[in-house]
Formats: structure tokens, C-alpha cells, sequence
């Protein structure tokens, strides 16, 4: 049984720390306190193999209560461990003067926690195997020194079996430094004619007659290979008790210190790369940071994240994207400089440290290389494998003081190259921050934002260019925060991605837009089509098809007049159960769209084979139709709809000149700012009646009425 105590005046601590701890090993036992003395109180009658404080705890700190550990009998070697929030040098000085063994920052990350757990408990078992060795050693000696007397008076010969019995070096020098004797098992390291020399210590168990602390030492054996001892030294008395000589013992704890040293590793290194990992990054940041004034040096910290390397685990296997990850690490230590430090961060992050960097000007010619560098092909056991990374770079001083904000920083560049599209470069601004901060406000208010009723749809009308009738309405979420103005999707639609909170919101969506639909179908003359756009995410969802249909029956919208719209990457990312999903919806009558038509690399076999019912070309096509690429993909795309007998809808169309363009390139709908804005539903219907419904016959026939009759 391994006891674990854990002391922490969080009980949600407490319960957190121990579970970690628990999951460590099947025969961890945790011994949990709120009160550092009650704590102490159970070491005194316990010996533990671990210990976790926390730093900051009401009625004494975690070096207060390591100092009172260390006094206790049987805890001076018990490794401790202190779990702090503070990165000031100072705090963690006190500890270890205290006699803390290491730390863990708050909050704990948990992949850390475990592996560093596990080695301190292996470290705790070596410690406990010495103490049983030396102990035994010690009581083997007692009983020689026993019967020492009765053996020298029977024989010196059975002395020297009993000796040469003890599988450590043992030897006796006199007082003039001579050697007395050596057993077996010293001849058998050292050889027969070595002998040891002497040193201070020995003059001062001479001089004391008292032995002397114990010491660790490295000593070449015979073949020359080093290996380290344990040795004691202690008085040689003769039988009247006068010290005659020096005893020297020394076990040999090689093996040992090989466990230390691999543990030691382990604890500062990445498994799979061998590469230094987050601890040890921090630790040399810390280093540069701390650093006398004088010594101090600038350096540029580039923080890497490969593009999609989730696709490579996810489609080749995680073996596959292991062996990746090793090739990366390789090619970025050939690209570095000797003195420079590549980190595994973990995942799919590594991280360089590079010193004497001034400026991001320094900075960026490297950078750039690197993204050449793993732009090139990987050859992954006979496959060849292609990546990128976005790198974000952060300058010390400049972008931080200490080692989290600089790595906070540079984390934050590297996602701006993700939103500019990947495999590139930025340095760190502080209007990063400051967005990263806005995100964070938002994410904490959108939680909410549903059970406080705080989204709206407004409806963007779909004009049939044929009759000039409106046919459809684009739903489209807006988020009203109390009285403030409304934000539109993109301000809050990607931070309730990342959130994990889109499938609520495109159930409300659906469910608000079908509703409304159908107030349509029952009110108005003519059926209008609601478009829905769902999240990739949700598109993804093996329920899809079960979750759209129970919305269809709630609400009584006939299947029909549902228009789902997915992107070209979901159509592309589209596996058997989403192609299975959508084909299910088609057969009930649920129409599909692909929006943004034009920006992805969607196959036309892919197309053909799929119930598409609208292909909509991506508005940055429509708003540039100077551009003789621009027209000419519209007219593919019209001419592929045709072939397809699917219809073509022309988005983000504003001015009457891209209205009357589109309807010559034979687009059936079209949508945008020119024939109505995003409304709210009351509007739409306004639109829609009698007395204000306008027709597009011709661009310039109707533009006007449309403009008064519909709000933009």
C-alpha cells in the first residue's frame, strides 16, 4: 500500500487532488486533511510515501508545515510537494529551503500531475529499499562488531568470512593511513592490489572519534567503468575502545542512481520525443528571466502548432501522427542554432526558445523558414505526409515579464494565423489581448444567453427572379444583450464553437425558425421555405436526422419548406453516417443547400451523388463582378446547377447593376441587401402583403418599391 497525504484547506481541492492521486495506481491509499496540524499529528504516528500541500492555507504556510515535516522522526527524506499559484521566485526559494522535494502549479494540469506522482512514489520506493539495505548493513556490522572480540580471540580468519560475506567494499586503515584490511567483495570491484586513499573525512574520525555523515562518491572499478557508492566511515576501536583505525564501508547504489536519473528525465522530458516538455520550458524561461541584470539576454519564443493534424490521427491512425510528430521534432532541431531550446508543449505544440532575438523583425526570417521547413513532405513508413504550422512569436521583454505570459502571448499570435487561414506567422500585439479578453467576456455571457431568451432570428427575404415572388427567407441569429445593440453571428458564432455549445443553439434555431415557418404556412397565401444554417458540428451528429424530424412534427411544418444549408467543408469532411443523416432527411422531403458556393474544392462526383436541392454562389464572387474570373465562375456554377437540375442563388447581391447581371447569367433566386435586408419576422410579413409586395420583373422596373416596401 502507497499513502499519499494530501493537505488543503479547499475541500474541492481535497476531492479533485485525490482522485488524481487515486487513479495513479491501484494500491495508492489517500490520507486527506483540511488541517495542516491535524496533518502533522497523523505523520507522527504514520509514515507516508508522499506528501501535497498546498502553499496558502490559513493557520500556517506549505514551507511552515514542509519545515515542521522535516522535523519529525522518520520524515526527513518523504518527498514533498507544494501546489502553489505563485510564480515569484522568492516563494519557491522558501520552500526549498524548507525542504520541499518539488512543485506543481495551480491550476493543475492534469497530464502533469499523474507522471509526476508516479515517479515521486517510484523515488520514495528506492529510498525506502536504501534505508532497508543500510540498515541491514549496519545491523550485519553490529553483529560483526560483536562478536568481533570473540572472533579475534578464536580467529582472524573467521573475521575476514564474516566480512567477505557483506556485499558492499568494506576496509580498515590505521592511523597512519595504512590499509588493514579490505574484504572480497572490494577486491572483486577495485582489484587486489588497490587501495583507497584517504581523505579529510578520515582525520576527522581520527580526531573526533566519531563517525562522520555519510556521502555519496563515484569510484572507476577495475574494467574503468564509474559506478557510485554509499559510504560511511567510522571509528576502528580496539577492545579498551581507543580508536585504532577507520572502518570505510561502500554499497554500491549504481542502479539506483541510474532510476534517479532516468526518473529526473522522465519528469523534464517528452516521452514520445524525447524533447524537453512544458515544465522544463518554463524552467529554462524562468532561468533567462531571473537572471542578473547584466546576464540577462532578449530572446524570441515561437510557439508551433501543426495544421490539422487531428486529420492524420483521425485518418491514419494515432501510431501514424505519433511517428509524425517525431519526424517534426527532428527537423526542427536540425533548423535550430546549438544553445537554442526545442520544447513539446504536447499535442501537436512545440515551442523554440532562441536567444540574442531583439525584434520580430530577427525574428521573422526564421519563423518563415520554419514554415517552409515543414511545408516540405514527410515520409511516414513509405507514405508521404504533408503539414504546416502556424507560428505565433512572442520578444522578451517586450511581450512579457514572465514565463505564462510569454507562452500566454505567443499562444495568442499562433491563433491568429489560424483565423487568417493557417500556415503562417504573427507576432504578438496587444490588441490580441485585448480580444482575447472580449472572447472571454463573450464566452461567459453566451452560456446564459439561451435560458435568458436573449437570441432573435431575423428573416432575409429570397426573391424567385423569374416571378419576382418572395419564395424563401434566410433565417439568421442575432444575440441582444439586455439593451445593448444587437451583434450579429460573427461576433459570437465561432467563440460558441469552441465553447461546445452550438448543438443548443442550432436546436433553437430550428426550432424557432420551423415555428415561425409554419405561422407563415397558416397565415400567408403563398408558402415561404425557411433556410436553417447548421453547424458543422451538428451536421456531424449521428441524431441529426431524428433531432430534424422531431422539430418537423412539433411544430407542423410540412418537410418540404425546410432548406438546410451546409458548407463545402462539410460536404468534403462528410462521412458514411452524415451522408447517411442527410440521405434519411431527403427522403422525408427536407430540402439541402450548399452555401458559400465557390470557396471550397467540392467534387462533382461528390455533387452528383448527393440530394442537393440549391447551390449559392458565395457573395465574394457577386460583389466583384468587374473581375472577369468572377463572372466566369458564376456562369460555371449556373451552367453546373442546369446540369444538375438543382436551382442557383446568387448571395449578397447590392446594387441593381449585380441584379440584373445575375438574372442574364440564368441564377433562379437571389438574396442580398438590394432586395431586402435581415428583418425581423413583422417586417417580412409587411413585405408580403397585398398593398406593399413587389415583383422583380426587371432591375430597374421594381428596385424602387422593393426599397420602400421592405426594410434594409
Amino acid at each position: 500500500m502507497k499513502i499519499i497525504v494530501i493537505v488543503d484547506d479547499s475541500a474541492a481541492n481535497l476531492k479533485i487532488y485525490s482522485k488524481l492521486a487515486e487513479a495513479v495506481d491501484s494500491e495508492v491509499r489517500v490520507q486527506a486533511f483540511h488541517n495542516p496540524l491535524q496533518a502533522i499529528a497523523w505523520l507522527e504516528l504514520n509514515d507516508p510515501d508522499l506528501v501535497i500541500t498546498d502553499y496558502k492555507m490559513p493557520s500556517m504556510s506549505g514551507a511552515e508545515f514542509t519545515r515542521r515535516i522535516r522535523a519529525l522522526p522518520g520524515c526527513a527524506d518523504v518527498p514533498v510537494v507544494v501546489v502553489t499559484a505563485y510564480t515569484d521566485r522568492g516563494f519557491r526559494i522558501e520552500a526549498l529551503e524548507a525542504g520541499a522535494t518539488d512543485f506543481l502549479l495551480s491550476p493543475i494540469d492534469h497530464a502533469e500531475f499523474q507522471p509526476r506522482v508516479r515517479n515521486l512514489l517510484r523515488l520514495r520506493c528506492h529510498q525506502r529499499l536504501d534505508r532497508k539495505r543500510a540498515q541491514a548493513l549496519e545491523h550485519e556490522l553490529q553483529v560483526s562488531e560483536h562478536l568481533r572480540d570473540q572472533i579475534l580471540r578464536d580467529s582472524r580468519g573467521q573475521l575476514a568470512q564474516v566480512i567477505d560475506t557483506v556485499p558492499a567494499m568494506i576496509g580498515a586503515t590505521d592511523l597512519q593511513g595504512r590499509s588493514i584490511f579490505i574484504n572480497a567483495y572490494q577486491i572483486q570491484v577495485l582489484g587486489e592490489r588497490c587501495r583507497r586513499q584517504t581523505d579529510e573525512r578520515d582525520a576527522l574520525v581520527l580526531a573526533l572519534g566519531e563517525p562522520q555523515p555519510s556521502f555519496e562518491e563515484q569510484i572507476r572499478d577495475q574494467s574503468g567503468m564509474a559506478r557510485m557508492f554509499f559510504t560511511t566511515k567510522t571509528p576502528l576501536r580496539a577492545v579498551d575502545g581507543a580508536t585504532i583505525g577507520v572502518l570505510t564501508t561502500s554499497i554500491d547504489i549504481t542502479d539506483r542512481k541510474r532510476s534517479e536519473e532516468l526518473l529526473v528525465f522522465q519528469a523534464k522530458h517528452d516521452p514520445l520525443t524525447s524533447l524537453p516538455n512544458r515544465y522544463y520550458l518554463n524552467h529554462w524561461l524562468a532561468q533567462e528571466i531571473d537572471a542578473e541584470q547584466a546576464a540577462k539576454r532578449p530572446f524570441a519564443l515561437y510557439y508551433i502548432d501543426l495544421d490539422r493534424f487531428k486529420y492524420v490521427n483521425d485518418g491514419l491512425g494515432h501510431h501514424f501522427g505519433d511517428h509524425l510528430l517525431q519526424a517534426v521534432s527532428r527537423r526542427l532541431q536540425d533548423a535550430t542554432r546549438p544553445g537554442d531550446v526545442v520544447a513539446r508543449l504536447g499535442g501537436d505544440e512545440f515551442a523554440i526558445l532562441q536567444l540574442g532575438v531583439n525584434s520580430f523583425a530577427e525574428a521573422q526570417p526564421f519563423a518563415e523558414r520554419l514554415n517552409g521547413l515543414l511545408l516540405e513532405p514527410f515520409i511516414i513508413e513509405g507514405r508521404e505526409v504533408t503539414t504546416s504550422a502556424s507560428i505565433g512569436v512572442t520578444i522578451y521583454p517586450r511581450d512579457g515579464a514572465t514565463a505564462q505570459e510569454l507562452l500566454q502571448n505567443a499562444d495568442l499570435a499562433m491563433y491568429r494565423v489560424k483565423a487568417r487561414g493557417r500556415n503562417g506567422t504573427a507576432s504578438f500585439t496587444h490588441d490580441m489581448l485585448l480580444q482575447a479578453r472580449e472572447a472571454l467576456r463573450v464566452r461567459s455571457l453566451l452560456g446564459g444567453a439561451l435560458s435568458r431568451d436573449e437570441f432573435v432570428l431575423h428573416y432575409q427575404p429570397q426573391i424567385d427572379l423569374r416571378s419576382g415572388n418572395v419564395v424563401g427567407a434566410e433565417a439568421l441569429i442575432r444575440w441582444r444583450q439586455g439593451d445593448a445593440e444587437l451583434l450579429g453571428p460573427h461576433a459570437f458564432l465561432q467563440i460558441a464553437e469552441e465553447s461546445g455549445i452550438m448543438r443548443p443553439i442550432d436546436e433553437w434555431v430550428l426550432r424557432e425558425a420551423c415555428r415561425q415557418a409554419k405561422h407563415w404556412f397558416d397565415t400567408l397565401a403563398q408558402p415561404l421555405r425557411i433556410s436553417v444554417n447548421l453547424s458543422a458540428h451538428t451536421f456531424r451528429d449521428p441524431h441529426l436526422s431524428g433531432l430534424v424530424l422531431h422539430v418537423l412534427r412539433e411544430t407542423g411544418l410540412p418537410p418540404e419548406l425546410l432548406d438546410l444549408e451546409l458548407t463545402e467543408q462539410v460536404l468534403l469532411d462528410q462521412g458514411q453516417v452524415t451522408s447517411r443523416e442527410v440521405a434519411t432527411l431527403h427522403a422525408h422531403g427536407v430540402r439541402l443547400s450548399i452555401d458559400d458556393f465557390g470557396t471550397g474544392h467540392s467534387s462533382m462526383a461528390r455533387l452528383s451523388s448527393l440530394h442537393i436541392d440549391t447551390l449559392k454562389i458565395d457573395r465574394s464572387f457577386v460583389s466583384n463582378l468587374g473581375d472577369r474570373n468572377n463572372m466566369a465562375i458564376v456562369r460555371a456554377v449556373v451552367s453546373l446547377g442546369q446540369a444538375l437540375n438543382v436551382e442557383v442563388l446568387a448571395e449578397g447581391v447590392e446594387t441593381c447593376d449585380q441584379l440584373e447581371w445575375v438574372r442574364e447569367a440564368g441564377c433562379d433566386l437571389v438574396q442580398g441587401f438590394f432586395t431586402g435586408r435581415p428583418m425581423e419576422a413583422w417586417q417580412l410579413e409587411g413585405c408580403l402583403q397585398p398593398e406593399n409586395k413587389a415583383g422583380l420583373r426587371s432591375a430597374n422596373e421594381d428596385q424602387e418599391l422593393c426599397r420602400s416596401a421592405c426594410p434594409r
